[in-house]
């Protein structure tokens, strides 16, 4: 699946495990060690720089060259309004390589009255913005630093009184819970970390608790449900391994499971693709 840049963002460049976008006004260079090539652009302009820590799983800072709003500026995707801002985790407040899963979830969900959507691990809810045109949202996500931002870009967007849940929890708890309370979803989309803690401290590490995680959203769908999508950015993992999991846990199910990279077309006739994210999606398009 593969993104494209839009008015308000755009991978200008990417090469020698860098990549330089556009977010509105300002652009920023950021580390991608899948960008093995060499840049196209010789010099490479921008407002700020992100320097990693020696420790791989995280750490570094921001520098700046130029001017950057420190709280953030307005961008958009698709008419949806929201505050990009650089983060301490190296982001820019959302990921544009997710584009292009918010437009195929809005494809599955076509023709589908007020349908039940899920979003695990929401983040700062752009994409359970893009799904609550369609019917009720439930938001999850450990962070409340994050699950703030999402209602504030809901508001930003004039989509405060869409029917939104927004829930700060942890997400195989919270799933485990919807399981025990019969409820059922149309669809959901799960964007997990490779390591991360829940508001109680709870440990989530992807390889050990993904696979009961499935197992819970599986139990959440049922024949008449539209799509369940997940993403990993953790690129040790191959996408026939989270391939090989939806197709466990949902073969109960009709449709269809399907894998392969999230990627980002860089800017130009000639753009090359860069990698981002592993995917696996389960759709039901029969319904």
């Amino acid at each position: 699946m593969v993104g494209q840049g839009w008015d308000q963002f755009g991978l200008i460049d990417s090469g020698d495990g860098r990549k330089l976008e556009r977010y509105g006004d300002y652009r920023f260079i950021r580390p991608e060690p899948q960008a093995m090539w060499a840049p196209r652009q010789a010099v490479w302009d921008a407002h700020g720089e992100f320097v990693p820590g020696s420790d791989e799983d995280g750490g570094g800072r921001w520098t700046y060259a130029k001017p950057v709003p420190r709280e953030g500026w307005p961008l958009s995707w698709r008419g949806i309004g929201f505050t990009a801002q650089c983060t301490p985790f190296r982001h820019l407040g959302f990921f544009p390589d997710m584009a292009p899963v918010w437009d195929w979830m809005g494809e599955q969900l076509d023709g589908k009255p007020d349908a039940s959507t899920l979003n695990m691990f929401g983040y700062t809810g752009v994409g359970t913005m893009a799904l609550s045109r369609f019917g009720p949202v439930t938001h999850v996500d450990a962070s409340k630093k994050a699950v703030a931002q999402a209602r504030a870009n809901a508001a930003v967007a004039g989509l405060e009184d869409r029917p939104v849940r927004w829930i700060v929890d942890d997400a195989a708890k919270f799933a485990a819970r919807e399981v025990r309370r019969g409820r059922r979803y149309d669809g959901i989309i799960l964007d997990p970390p490779k390591f991360g803690r829940g508001p109680d401290g709870e440990v989530w590490r992807l390889e050990e608790n993904l696979p009961a995680l499935i197992a819970d959203c599986a139990r959440l769908l049922d024949a008449d449900s539209r799509f369940l999508f997940l993403t990993v950015y953790a690129v040790r993992m191959s996408s026939l391994a989270i391939g090989g999991l939806l197709a466990e846990a949902l073969a109960g199910l009709p449709g269809t499971v399907e894998h392969g990279d999230l990627a980002i077309k860089e800017d130009g006739e000639s753009g090359r693709f860069l990698p981002t994210a592993i995917f696996a999606r389960w759709s039901n398009p029969g319904t």
